[in-house]
């Protein structure tokens, strides 16, 4: 077997590999011998065919396997060989298409290379920690904003018309040309105007009304609607308002702590305060990961793949395409061109996807099983219900898997630079931490 370079440019190889016709018929005949004693063929005793007959019979087939085998043989050996890593699937094909039995095989194989990453002294890297204290006036806006989702009702004055918020308390029925139908009656029920809780239309004609009216509200049910009796007909509600109620926010107490599952207002305050610190440190922590980033683009300069720089670039434009365009079918999405300013960032992320992939193979970070199985659960329960499907599907798709491999293990990478680096902290106010958070929404 030959293995002959044709091309070394930057980071492009390319490579004509030639096996041998004696070799592939060395590699027939070797998987003849394997296979022979448990061969069986009439006029001959298992494992007595003679070698001459079976390969008459089956070496045609065994020759695309040993022209496989050979080739990829020839190719991992190669790779251990030089120590390069392709950053994509090598390009392998046959030149010579008018091979018959006999001829020697030739074939060129070409790839790119990944780039020699330079080292990063990471105890050389400054950063600072945005550190906020979840200080009174904030606990106490989160008490607020409690209150208000804990929020009760109160009888509004009499005589007072019911405002698009209020609750209305009113006995209804229902009816469709003259006639109840069933599920279209109740008593004393509360309607918190503006819920959008009962079909289109109904609310609305309900703001204005007083305690002690009655009215009659006209509704056409939607073309959806789940009683296929009712889809699309006209319906008159006779509605008797019972009672006019204004919201309210609840007390801040310990009632209001209960209801949340502490044990009183103490308790909450305690909760919430650890809530709130433990949501600045996530926010804190991405400011000094988008700074850790930027110092670690800043730090090293290396040639990159221009596949994969083209592949990134393609995704980042189509993207932002289906950000801006998410009225578009994804079939019906053009092939969009990528600008500079996507090759840009796309040379930011393949750079700094290569550096910490590096990073994280010197450090034997791996992403568990365990760390895996919680990632999935996570994700799945965004779809209630079919939770077992979509773990079934993961389980079973390894680009959906690296997908969600990937992120996982660029935060412990980051995580173990913080380990190294010379981090300090930094105490601002919760509004300065807000402006970081923004400043990076906007780049």
């Amino acid at each position: 077997m030959q293995v002959t370079e044709t091309l070394n440019e930057g980071l492009k190889r390319g490579y004509a590999i030639t096996v041998t016709a004696a070799e592939l018929d060395d590699k027939v005949n070797e998987k003849l011998t394997e296979a022979q004693p448990d061969i069986e063929m009439k006029g001959f005793r298992k494992g007595k065919v003679p070698m001459a007959l079976l390969k008459k019979q089956f070496g045609q087939r065994l020759m695309g396997e040993a022209m496989q085998e050979s080739i990829d043989g020839a190719m991992s050996k190669h790779f251990e060989d030089s120590g390069d890593r392709p950053a994509m699937q090598p390009q392998v094909k046959m030149t010579n298409d008018d091979w018959k039995e006999g001829d020697d095989v030739e074939v060129e194989m070409s790839y790119e290379a990944l780039p020699e990453i330079p080292e990063v002294d990471m105890g050389k890297i400054k950063l600072e920690k945005l550190v906020v204290k979840a200080d009174d006036a904030a606990v106490e806006e989160a008490l607020g904003n409690l209150a208000e989702t804990a929020q009760d009702f109160k009888a509004r004055k009499k005589g007072s018309k019911a405002k698009d918020g209020d609750q209305v308390v009113f006995d209804f029925v229902g009816k469709v040309d003259g006639e109840a139908f069933e599920g279209g009656s109740a008593e004393d029920y509360p309607l918190v105007l503006g819920s959008g809780s009962f079909i289109p239309g109904f609310e609305e004609q309900l703001v204005g009304v007083k305690a002690g009216e009655e009215t009659a509200i006209n509704v056409t049910f939607p073309d959806d609607y789940q009683a296929e009796n009712l889809k699309g007909k006209e319906a008159v509600f006779d509605c008797n308002i019972k009672d006019v109620k204004q919201p309210v926010a609840a007390e801040v107490d310990d009632d209001l702590a209960k209801k949340f599952g502490a044990e009183d207002l103490a308790d909450l305050k305690g909760q919430i305060s650890e809530r709130l610190e433990a949501e600045y440190a996530g926010a804190a922590r991405a400011v000094m990961k988008r700074a850790l980033l930027d110092d670690l683009d800043n730090a090293v300069s290396f040639d990159l793949p221009p596949s994969l720089v083209e592949a990134e670039a393609k995704q980042i434009a189509h993207q932002l395409w289906r950000e801006e365009n998410p009225e578009v079918e994804g079939d019906q999405q053009p092939e969009i061109e990528a600008t500079d300013e996507h090759n840009m960032l796309a040379e930011r992320r393949v750079r700094l996807g290569l550096l910490l992939a590096e990073l994280g193979q010197k450090a034997e970070i791996e992403v568990t099983d365990a760390e895996m199985s919680q990632a999935i659960m996570t994700q799945a329960r965004q779809y209630p219900g079919q939770e077992r499907q979509f773990f079934d599907f993961v389980q079973q798709n390894q680009q959906m898997q690296q997908q969600m491999r990937a992120p996982i293990f660029e935060d412990k990478v980051v995580d173990h630079v913080f380990e190294q680096a010379d981090v300090s902290d930094k105490e601002v106010s919760k509004d300065d931490l807000q402006k970081a958070v923004e400043a990076l929404e906007d780049e």
